[in-house]
Order: C-alpha cells, then sequence, then structure tokens
C-alpha cells in the first residue's frame, strides 16, 4: 500500500526558511520521480518541483525558482523541499505526489502559512 506522509509545515515570518519532508513508502521509491505540489487557497492544485528517481534532475515552478530546492534520500525513501526567502504568497497546502506503475498517490499535505 503507498503512502505518502508529508512534515515540516508551519507559520514561518516572510524571508524565513522552513524544509518540508515527505516520507514514502509501499512502492520501490529509488524508481520513481516525485513531484511537490501546493494549493493556495481560493486557488487550484499547482506544481511546484519534480525530482528524478535518482534525483540528477529537477525542476521547479517559476514563482519558486532560486528559492526552493527538492532533493531526495533514496536510502531513507524521503523527498525533502527546501523553502528559502518565503514570501505570503508560497501560503498553502504543500503535497507530495508520485506516480507508481501509472496510479497517482498523494499524501495528506502540510501546511505552510507565512505571515508576520
Amino acid at each position: 500500500q503507498v503512502q505518502l506522509v508529508e512534515s515540516g509545515g508551519g507559520l514561518v515570518q516572510p524571508g524565513g526558511s522552513l524544509r518540508l519532508s515527505c516520507a514514502a513508502s509501499g512502492f520501490t521509491f529509488s524508481t520513481y520521480a516525485m513531484f511537490w505540489y501546493r494549493q493556495a487557497p481560493g486557488k487550484e492544485r499547482e506544481l511546484v518541483a519534480t525530482i528524478s528517481n535518482t534525483g540528477h534532475t529537477t525542476n521547479y515552478a517559476d514563482a519558486v525558482k532560486g528559492r526552493f530546492t527538492i532533493s531526495r534520500d533514496n536510502a531513507q525513501n524521503t523527498v525533502y523541499l527546501q523553502m528559502n526567502s518565503l514570501k505570503s504568497e508560497d501560503t498553502a497546502m504543500y503535497y507530495c505526489h508520485t506516480i507508481p506503475r501509472g496510479m497517482n498517490y498523494w499524501g495528506k499535505g502540510t501546511l505552510v502559512t507565512v505571515s508576520s
């Protein structure tokens, strides 16, 4: 059974940093790309960052380029999202996502609130 469990969200001031984690289980983690999405109140879910199965290739949404870094530890079955220079517009629920064997799986999300 595939499970994705996000953690690390919280309240942070503008300009601050947070590191999100997503612990994965139930599939061969090192075989599949991983994704971070976010959904702000009243908005559609959007793709934030992607990482290949090896971690060698990453991609970012324009809104977070240069501020966010996605990484993974295949030995620990965990993907991370380091978020720096946070802005109020980064406030959202952040979700981990993967597609093993063509099936979409999502975590329950972790809430990030950027506010002074």
